[in-house]
């Protein structure tokens, strides 16, 4: 059941990666793709029914967590203590942006909501990308419990704060990767020179991506060596990095044919490719220890009982199925051009 758990958790996020990741990249593009006032209303109008229904999956993810693995919650909740308020202070200022933005008919007040809502879009792509190089680093964890401050000696071994020099490298991949996946998307749903200045950055960010998961594939071995250790036991979750990256390159030539749909499609195949082939090469790891001979949470020893996590079972499917339904609604009632 653990490995169940650890599987809807896994595709759970995934999902909420693919999903938030375009209105994220949206607003991290905001300011630089839409230059007048008509399309900065058009860039939110492209995500407007969505990004809220989007974080829906993040809060279902976090409740999962809660009840399938109680003791990740508990000792990450308060290990990443700093790092999660800054998150909810940025989910916060993105939400009031979108709102108050139109309250004012005032050129000051728009530009300094649109400001917010730039900024707020980008650092929560940085945030969420090292919080991912967190987990897949390690983190200090001794008798238990672990606090993390924002940096230490900016290396990825022993007392390691939020931020070192690799964390810091998956958050910039994290937002040159998700400002592209915003950029597919405002292709797809916006005409016009909107859409060709974001089909242009698009262009730009896929060869800065290129670089960047390039560097990143090959740290990543040297930080965390359980992941080559556990693609060598089982060859065949090399699919997951193969087809990730094989639907990146996808991604840029439907993009040159003008085959939009097709191009933000591959690109969401190619972050759930991605974050499949982190979560694979880190089972049964939930979150690993940066410390020598430290021991990390896995799903064995994080894990509620086999008996609650059955019964949660029957909770877990009528309620994801209420949020699929809702989220597949949307996406077709709001199809087409914004």
């Amino acid at each position: 059941m653990a490995t169940l758990w650890f599987s809807l958790l896994a595709a759970m996020l995934i999902v909420y990666v693919v999903l938030d990741g375009f209105d994220l990249g949206a607003g991290a593009l905001h300011l630089f793709v839409a230059r007048t006032d008509e399309e900065r209303k058009r860039v939110l109008r492209a995500i407007g029914p969505f990004w809220d229904g989007n974080e829906v999956w993040l809060l279902a993810a976090g409740g999962t967590m809660v009840f399938a693995f109680p003791r990740l919650y508990a000792q990450s909740f308060s290990g990443f203590f700093l790092p999660l308020m800054v998150v909810l202070w940025l989910l916060m200022g993105r939400g009031i942006a979108i709102e108050f933005r139109g309250h004012l008919e005032n050129d000051v007040w728009r530009t300094f909501w649109d400001t917010i809502f730039a900024v707020s879009s980008a650092l929560l792509c940085v945030f969420f990308g090292a919080a991912l190089g967190n987990v897949v680093r390690g983190v200090p964890l001794e008798g238990g419990t672990f606090f993390e401050p924002f940096f230490t000696d900016f290396r990825p071994t022993g007392y390691t704060g939020i931020l070192d020099w690799y964390t810091t490298l998956v958050g910039v991949f994290a937002l040159s990767a998700l400002s592209l996946h915003g950029a597919r998307w405002l292709v797809l749903k916006t005409d016009g020179a909107l859409a060709e200045r974001a089909r242009r950055a698009g262009t730009v960010l896929f060869a800065v991506s290129l670089v960047l998961v390039a560097a990143i594939s090959i740290v990543t071995f040297r930080v965390q060596p359980w992941i080559g250790e556990r693609l060598k036991a089982q060859p065949l979750g090399l699919a997951f990095p193969v087809a990730g990256f094989a639907a990146f390159l996808a991604s840029a030539f439907l993009s040159r044919k003008g085959r939009d749909a097709a191009a933000f499609a591959a690109s969401s195949l190619f972050l759930a490719g991605l974050l499949a082939a982190t979560a694979f090469g880190l089972f049964p790891h939930l979150l690993p220890s940066s410390l020598v001979g430290g021991e990390g949470l896995t799903i064995h020893n994080a894990a509620a009982p086999a008996s609650g996590l059955r019964t949660a079972l029957f909770w877990w499917i009528p309620g994801m199925a209420l949020v699929s339904g809702y989220t597949v609604f949307v996406y077709r009632h709001f199809a087409g051009k914004s």
